[in-house]
């Protein structure tokens, strides 16, 4: 149970209707007790921690306010809406949140009556309130609905596209933008800065000063000329401020509000809660505040490992294996350094991408749009008309969000645009809205596109180096989270052969196919199967599209048992366009294809799942000795 002698007012709070009767005192208390507790679990635990610590104030104001659940609260993303969990019975949970079995980082429909909207990717709040908002009406009932959305998210099309439509709708909803200037790295939000930039020249507050100093001087006159000089500056502010975007989109807009102001977040949202028409309440925060180490390093503690509470810095030792992120990161730096003509794209994930190394390196081949896939896309499209090469590197389920894009914008015309996706395959404790499951199928469909993935490091640095130097169309290199395997790494690249695999072992009972982190696991199932009398060939086929033709011709004919494997869903997937070119040479081998199943994949750490779904080594070797102990002709999928 939560301690009550430190937690005084948390500990008597479990849900929002706890907290109707308290007064603005012991809410600020209640603000203090959730800030301590968010330290404490998460140091211990590690989790999503800047976000949350800045939006305290607006979470305990929003459900003293409004009548939750039944009035419908939705948050964008769930990275600042830990508190909110706090807040709806699941403080005791949040020990072990993005553990397995244990409550999500994200909402969840699923997991609480309050998380109206499951998300894991930005901008979303704005549709999916505006839609809850005309399925009330459209039911007359009697409940509010507020979108939670922040600044960072608000870089993303979607959520303007939803404003529009909101305006021209004129619907009762409530938008409370969280403005803390950040949304994992340092935001990229313009609206925000010519604001913040205007307002802070010097020119402007020199003249200002010279305005307040002189009507000082004039008694009573002056006064009336400081009211009239008040006005002024509000209404200039009125231009320059989001307000006039968002007043022009048709919502009524209130602020900007200090948003760790308390009396004054609360205040507002009485105020506005009754108003017709769509209405914005922009609130100024501070991601991570209350916590020195976060406030200093906003961008290193959006999420984090556990970590020292008193010095915010991580407990667990770097491993000496380099990430792949830095390995991708390091090899673009290197390839820039010696062709100018190569840049890098990312989506406001400079870090989380490996592209904060050529961001300090060559920052003028470095572009960061936003949280706007979309965007990233066609803008790289643009790019390559003029001979440039972009390098676009995405989260592979954020990439999802710019399909079209791929399809439409690049692929069609035939432009050499490099896609990098990080992150491919299962990616931990940040569950199904980030694990990267779908992108050899959603690729390899696409005509004229080469898909590769990396066995290991050094393998990654070639395929960035070959991508670049391959001039037919578009590119794309998977590789999954987490550190590489630790072989040695050249300075200098080789190029590789378009479509062409290699034997890593012989091998005469089967053949195991395996693309990406799979190779490794297939080289440590052949060493259990090896010791059962099953001696298995094993294959890195390096290229999902195209396929090495010749090769998998050679072992067809070597072998009457073939396994592929991938982590991917087997839907559409690697083994997928195996099965098709059997089909088509019409080869009747037995196939066993090992990847993962046609379900959505809970959070956990990244070998728990590998363990359950049996993609380890230890489940291919389970799975391989399963199917060569059957004598038949037709394909087992497990």
């Amino acid at each position: 149970m939560i301690d009550s002698e430190k937690y005084k007012i948390l500990s008597k709070v479990n849900y929002p209707e706890d907290i109707k009767h308290l007064d603005v005192p012991e809410l600020k208390l209640l603000c203090s007790d959730i800030r301590e507790y968010l330290i404490d679990t998460i140091s211990e635990i590690g989790g999503h921690f800047g976000g949350g610590l800045g939006a305290v104030e607006i979470t305990v104001a929003v459900h003293k306010v409004f009548n939750t659940p039944n009035d419908l609260v939705v948050w964008d993303t769930g990275h600042q809406a830990y508190p909110h969990k706090i807040l709806t019975g699941r403080k005791e949970a949040l020990r072990q949140i993005r553990r397995l079995n244990g409550i999500s980082g994200f909402l969840k429909r699923s997991e609480s009556i309050y998380d109206t909207f499951g998300a894991g990717h930005a901008s979303t709040s704005i549709s999916a309130a505006l839609g809850m908002a005309v399925a009330r009406d459209l039911k007359d009932e009697k409940k509010k609905v507020i979108a939670i959305i922040g600044d960072g998210a608000m870089t993303g099309g979607m959520a303007y596209e939803a404003m529009n439509n909101s305006g021209f709708t004129k619907a009762n909803l409530i938008v409370v933008l969280n403005d803390n200037n950040m949304s994992i790295a340092p935001n990229v939000w313009q609206i925000s800065n010519y604001f913040t930039e205007m307002i802070a020249h010097p020119d402007y507050n020199k003249f200002k000063g010279q305005i307040w100093d002189l009507t000082g001087k004039l008694d009573h006159f002056g006064d009336r000329l400081r009211k009239i000089a008040v006005r002024l500056e509000n209404g200039i502010k009125a231009v320059v401020t989001p307000g006039m975007l968002f007043e022009a989109l048709g919502f009524r807009y209130f602020g900007p509000v200090n948003g760790h102001n308390l009396h004054q977040t609360i205040k507002i949202f009485e105020q506005v809660k009754d108003l017709k028409g769509p209405i914005l309440v922009h609130l100024l925060t501070q991601k991570g505040k209350g916590y020195k180490p976060a406030e200093g390093d906003v961008q290193k503690l959006h999420a984090s490992t556990p970590f020292d509470k008193l010095t915010g810095q991580a407990l667990k030792k770097p491993s000496s294996v380099p990430s792949y992120t830095s390995i991708f990161g390091n090899a673009l730096k290197d390839i820039v350094k010696e062709n100018p003509n190569v840049v890098g794209i990312t989506g406001a994930m400079p870090d989380g991408t490996g592209l904060d190394i050529l961001q300090k390196s060559f920052p003028k081949n470095y572009f960061d749009v936003g949280i706007a896939e979309e965007h990233a896309v066609t803008f790289a499209a643009g790019l390559a008309t003029q001979g440039i090469i972009p390098v676009v590197a995405i989260y592979s389920t954020f990439l999802q969000r710019a399909f079209d894009q791929i399809i439409h914008d690049v692929s069609i015309q035939h432009l050499h645009v490099v896609f990098v996706l990080d992150r491919a395959g299962l990616v931990g404790a940040d569950g199904p809205t980030h694990h990267g499951t779908f992108d050899l199928t959603y690729l390899r469909m696409i005509p004229g596109m080469v898909v590769m993935a990396p066995k290991d490091e050094s393998e990654l640095r070639n395929m960035v180096f070959t991508a670049v130097k391959y001039e037919s169309g578009p590119v794309a290199i998977r590789y999954p989270r987490g550190n590489a395997i630790g072989v040695p790494m050249k300075d200098n690249f080789d190029l590789l052969e378009i479509g062409k695999g290699e034997i890593i072992r012989e091998g005469k009972d089967a053949a195991l196919l395996a693309v990406g982190a799979m190779v490794d696991y297939s080289i440590k199932a052949a060493k259990i199967l090896e010791s059962e009398g099953i001696n298995c060939e094993i294959v890195n086929m390096k290229f999902i599209k195209p396929l090495d033709e010749k090769l998998l011709d050679d072992v067809a004919g070597r072998h009457s048992r073939i396994i592929t494997l991938e982590e991917n869903a087997l839907i559409g997937g690697f083994g997928s366009g195996v099965l098709e070119y059997f089909a088509e040479k019409n080869y009747k081998n037995d196939v066993l294809r090992i990847g993962l199943p046609d379900k959505f994949i809970d959070h956990g750490t990244q070998p728990e799942l590998h363990h359950l779904l049996g993609i380890d080594h230890e489940g291919i070797a389970a799975k391989v000795k399963l199917f060569c102990a059957h004598n038949t002709n037709q394909e087992v999928t497990i």
